[in-house]
């Protein structure tokens, strides 16, 4: 299949130069899930040439509102999720995805496990952009998201939250990283990382016992 083809290098420029991304760009807007996912998951896989990436940045608003309004841990919501985690590797496209923050959180925390990851993956592509910290830190987050830094959460999830947590305060501690440092509201993201609650966690898993969770901890500040 195409998405298939799209996956091996040589043909991920054939496909560009043929004038295949338009075509499948086309099918993310099918109404039958199977044909979404199948675009969504050849684009994901056009995505890891840089080239390419300049053509389907057009389809990343489409794609975010698919990902927040379609069926939670569908099949379709996941491939979406991976082209946006492909689209957001490097800074270039990121800031597309900023008014999408708030809603991304909520897929997080509502959504199973493997959504999840997949979520967390995307936001830690995020959380390495001192460019994209104050959007992160002023969304409005529930105050569930705190549950993910507990010791019983699974290792993939927790190793990952713990990342975004690092990165975040990488961004805060660089220079300018916030030119103008907003007063942050009441409900934000700011609020939860740096708050009572989620050192008190923190230091309950610094005697977590995964040495990777541990390791982790120990290089986040001030807890």
């Amino acid at each position: 299949t195409l998405g298939n083809n799209a996956a091996f290098s040589a043909n991920q420029v054939i496909i560009r130069e043929l004038g295949g991304i338009p075509v499948i760009g086309s099918k993310i807007n099918n109404p039958n899930h199977s044909i979404k996912e199948k675009a969504l998951n050849a684009l994901n896989n056009l995505s890891v040439n840089v080239e390419n990436q300049v053509m389907i940045k057009v389809y990343i608003n489409q794609v975010c509102k698919d990902v927040l309004s379609g069926p939670l841990d569908s099949a379709v919501q996941l491939a979406g999720l991976r082209l946006l985690t492909n689209m957001t590797v490097t800074n270039d496209h990121q800031h597309m995805l900023r008014s999408y923050i708030t809603d991304l959180f909520h897929v997080l925390l509502t959504g199973n496990g493997s959504t999840k990851v997949q979520v967390l993956k995307l936001l830690v592509n995020l959380s390495e952009n001192p460019a994209m910290a104050d959007g992160l830190l002023n969304a409005q987050v529930d105050s569930s998201f705190l549950s993910l830094y507990d010791g019983h959460v699974a290792k993939e999830i927790l190793l990952r939250v713990l990342t975004f947590s690092q990165n975040i305060s990488n961004c805060l501690k660089k220079e300018g990283c916030l030119a103008v440092q907003p007063a942050f509201p009441k409900g934000s993201l700011f609020f939860l990382l740096y708050g009572e609650e989620c050192a008190q966690k923190m230091r309950a898993l610094a005697e977590h016992h995964d040495a990777d969770v541990k390791e982790k901890v120990t290089v986040l500040p001030r807890f």
